[in-house]
């Protein structure tokens, strides 16, 4: 399933045009970086990283290795090449798979198959990338002094308390969205000489008419760039626009490429200074991207931007098919279908909350949380935790990213191995505990397959990350990172997700398999529970309730337990099963003994009752 198209932004300026001025009318579609391939394509793998001064070089020798395999890469022969483990070579593809545009069939959406050698080539060039480092806040000493930073990554998360952050009206000591995506552009101007020469074919001729693409290669852009619109790269591009698909359209010169691409690199660019100045300038932040902050909810413990079976609000905080849940503080967030708009959701910085984001997605980010429950229904591709402390992630996915978080339980439901990195401390895993009613459906259409689940086979890298310069400075030896552990299951349990509007669905139970040794422990907490409560329903020291329902044959059996003793009604109420003793005959005094001793006969009984459910 391709990328849907994006939001265009108020004034962009023309993907088909030269470079725009302020006067320039509003177009239709502006040239943007694709996010994914930046924020969920990054692995730390030393053996992917090359240094910008030999990328080229490299990369261009790596091409010429793998070109006789037809144009198509494996796992084996990219381990190989890069002599690298098999299993980091299956997730490099794995991950490949998860951030193309749209899906490659010989890829598979798990990369078990073999890449594009084009994809595969910009896959690794973007290995080089650096993350935008944050900007310090104005006053950091003052702030310390008034917070203290005790945390192994408070860098960028504590230099404000979590309620100051809630309540500050601005951070500007943090990357925004607009400003990672400038770097990304510029990253991209920067380097598309190169990233052109890579992917070009060599044809008989002189200087720059010598490198040529083709109108597919020019496609495969679209792993890094796109239009807002959704249009093809290819449309877009005057010298392949209107192309007869019967009649391929001739290669074109790398040169003119290159020139088109930076024109219209240098206008997004151009026209995001012109907002970053107008947003300095303003007081208010009514139309600004970034801010979300109208979505805080102070005086009400549930909310949902808008109510089932309407549409989400037309506001900037749906900028460029992304939403985003952010900056909640000691409340409930519920989240479905008609709130969202997009393919991927950013909850950021939310604390003593619980989130419920019940819808069907591709990519899903968690940043900056702690003390929070978060429940991700169903994404189809990545969901990415970073700088987390204490919260508790029950996520269905196909895929799961977990870096630099501690204290962290994740009750998953995952087709791939998770995949760890970074500095944690103190991670849990343990399987998917939870269901709501159309979780069944956006499973299915996500493509996530409830059958597989390796929740407890987690993929461990390295502790420092080479794309992030700020928490792990260059010179600093790797190591493997801290793994985690499985839950007691002793301390598992269900998480149940209330139906406050009434949602009609066909899923009644959690779809994942719940492996027979959690399975056994609740087994064990329930028969407890029953055991318990019939023994004071037995002995008289108090009217019995059962919290639950029971099947009636129950009721039967209960009368083979003592000759004196008749249970006299079994009434099912939607709450559970009352049973009643009023005018009930009190057991024998022998029989009272034999159950408070542990006796053969109660207890066969009962652990007979409970077993043959």
């Amino acid at each position: 399933m391709a990328d849907e198209p994006l939001d265009a932004p108020p004034s962009a300026p023309s993907a088909t045009g030269g470079a725009s001025t302020s006067s320039a009318p509003a177009s239709a579609s502006t040239l943007r970086p694709r996010r994914e391939a930046f924020e969920h394509g990054l692995l730390p793998i030393p053996k992917l990283v090359f240094p910008e001064a030999t990328l080229t070089q490299t990369l261009g020798q790596l091409k010429e290795k793998l070109a006789p395999g037809g144009g198509r890469v494996g796992a084996p022969a990219l381990a190989e090449a890069l002599q690298i483990p098999a299993e980091q070579a299956v997730l490099a593809l794995g991950t490949l798979a998860a951030v193309l545009p749209a899906e490659d069939p010989a890829l598979g959406g798990d990369g078990a198959g073999e890449a594009d050698l084009r994809d595969l080539l910009l896959f690794i060039y973007i290995q080089s990338y650096k993350r935008l480092v944050p900007r310090p806040h104005k006053d950091s000493p003052a702030v310390a002094d008034v917070w203290p930073s005790t945390s192994a990554f408070d860098g960028c998360l504590s230099a404000l308390s979590p309620i100051q952050f809630v309540r500050s009206n601005s951070r500007r000591f943090m990357p925004s969205q607009a400003d990672e995506e400038a770097h990304q552009l510029s990253y991209l101007q920067k380097h598309m000489s190169n990233i052109l020469l890579l992917l070009a074919d060599s044809v008989d001729g002189e200087g720059d008419d010598s490198m040529v693409l083709t109108m597919e290669t020019f496609e495969h852009l679209g792993f890094l760039l796109q239009l807002t619109d959704g249009t093809p790269l290819s449309q877009a591009a005057s010298f392949f626009a209107n192309s007869d698909p019967a009649m391929p359209a001739a290669p074109v010169p790398a040169a003119l490429v290159h020139d088109w691409i930076l024109q219209h690199i240098a206008s997004a660019l151009e026209f995001m200074a012109e907002k970053s100045i107008a947003k300095e300038n303003s007081q208010h932040n009514a139309f600004d991207p970034d801010v979300t902050m109208s979505d805080v909810v102070t005086n009400t413990r549930i909310h949902s931007s808008s109510p089932t079976g309407t549409s989400a609000p037309n506001n900037p905080g749906y900028y460029r098919n992304t939403t985003f849940v952010e900056g909640f503080s000691k409340t409930s967030v519920v989240k479905q279908p008609s709130d969202l708009k997009g393919h991927s959701i950013k909850v950021l910085n939310c604390h003593d909350s619980v989130i419920y984001i019940l819808a069907p997605l591709k990519y899903a980010t968690v940043y900056g949380c702690s003390d929070t429950t978060i429940v991700l229904g169903a994404i189809g591709k990545v969901v990415k935790v970073e700088h987390c402390e204490r919260v508790q992630i029950i996520a269905a996915s196909s895929r799961i990213c977990i870096a630099n978080c501690r204290e962290c339980i994740f009750y998953l439901g995952v087709n791939q191995q998770p995949l760890i990195i970074g500095d944690n401390h103190k991670l849990q895993v343990a399987p998917f505990n939870t269901y709501y009613p159309q979780l069944g459906e956006h499973l299915a259409q996500v493509g996530v397959d409830p059958n597989v689940n390796k929740w407890d086979q987690p993929f461990v890298l390295g502790v420092v990350d080479p794309h992030d310069s700020l928490s792990h400075p260059a010179g600093v030896s790797d190591v493997q990172a801290e793994s985690a552990t499985c839950l007691d299951p002793d301390l598992f349990t269900n998480f149940l997700i209330p139906s406050w509007f009434e949602a009609q669905g066909p899923t009644k139970y959690n779809p994942f398999t719940l492996p027979e040794v959690y399975w056994a422990s609740q087994r064990k907490k329930t028969f407890k529970k029953i055991f318990g409560n019939w023994r004071s329903m037995i002995t008289g020291r108090k009217n019995w309730h059962v919290p639950f329902m029971l099947n009636s044959k129950i009721g039967y059996m209960l009368q083979g337990i003592s000759a004196s003793y008749i249970v006299c009604k079994v009434n099912k109420h939607w709450t559970g099963l009352n049973l009643h003793q009023q005018g009930c005959v009190h057991p024998s005094p022998k029989f009272i003994g034999q159950f408070n001793s542990g006796g053969d006969f109660a207890s066969t009984a009962l652990m007979h009752i409970f077993f043959s459910l």
